[in-house]
């Protein structure tokens, strides 16, 4: 079970290549061992799901378009490299320039049953989403009872509502709930306990963590997977206070501190 240790490729291993690529996934997940897969998830004007963090093309394909008004078709036809070349000259590669946007069916075709954190982006723009989410999961047979059990797919977001649906959809699949800073702190006990019921981990700005509140959470019965953890000596003092694991651009860097040899891998 993905409980202890977790190491999440945020965006893929996105300090290295290009964000939410082929090209990052690959070296995450093939390379890296990372534990989990990040995919953020926005839907096409055609209804498809792909795997984008913005809800425009402009910073990561140089060019102007919002996704929802946008067909799979034009979405294809951008590139989402070079950005990435022009940004880091030290990292770039011919190959990254020529990686285009992945649809969420093509991220189970090429990676099958690993496991994966999926975010639900602006779900209120996008109606129907988790609905269309959860039918993609389950024809990929990533929703069974034994992935659940195991926290082998896990939906995130920083929208209870959206988490609420998605709850209401599937029972027992694992929910994380992103947190802005402050917003754990602001909450009551009694309004954690409430959604504790159906959400299993909380994953909360790392800036805005610390021991007692790590120790809070972990009272509370949930899990905590601090967001975006990059600096060695970040991740040194917030695994010494008890984080189960984060979300980092650098998987190589956090498996070095959580001292893994080995990623947790589940067979399929």
């Amino acid at each position: 079970m993905l409980s202890k240790n977790v190491v999440i490729a945020h965006r893929g291993a996105s300090a290295y290549a290009p964000e939410h690529s082929f090209a990052s996934y690959d070296l995450s997940h093939f390379d890296m061992r990372a534990d989990y897969i990040e995919l953020d998830v926005q839907m096409t004007l055609d209804g498809e799901i792909i795997v984008m963090h913005d809800e425009t093309i402009e910073r990561t394909g140089l060019s102007h378009g919002v996704i929802k008004e946008m067909t799979l078709k034009e979405i294809k036809e951008i590139r989402i490299g070079q950005w990435f070349n022009d940004k880091f000259p030290e990292l770039a590669h011919d190959y990254y320039a020529e990686q285009s946007v992945p649809t969420l069916k093509e991220v189970f075709e090429r990676y099958g049953k690993a496991n994966y954190y999926i975010e639900t982006k602006a779900p209120d723009i996008y109606p129907g989403m988790e609905e269309q989410l959860t039918r993609v999961l389950e024809t990929f047979e990533l929703l069974t009872e034994e992935r659940m059990a195991n926290y082998q797919t896990v939906i995130q977001s920083f929208s209870l509502e959206s988490l609420i649906k998605m709850h209401q959809l599937k029972p027992g699949i694992p929910l994380l709930l992103l947190c802005k800073k402050g917003m754990l702190r602001d909450m009551s006990d009694e309004d954690l306990q409430k959604i504790q019921s159906f959400v299993y981990a909380v994953g909360p700005n790392y800036k805005d963590l610390d021991q007692p509140l790590i120790e809070r959470m972990h009272r509370l019965g949930f899990l905590v997977f601090p967001y975006t953890l990059n600096d060695e000596g970040d991740m040194e003092r917030l695994i010494n206070e008890g984080i189960d694991g984060a979300f980092t651009n650098n998987p190589d860097l956090l498996r070095k501190q959580f001292r893994l040899d080995n990623g947790e891998v589940f067979e399929s």
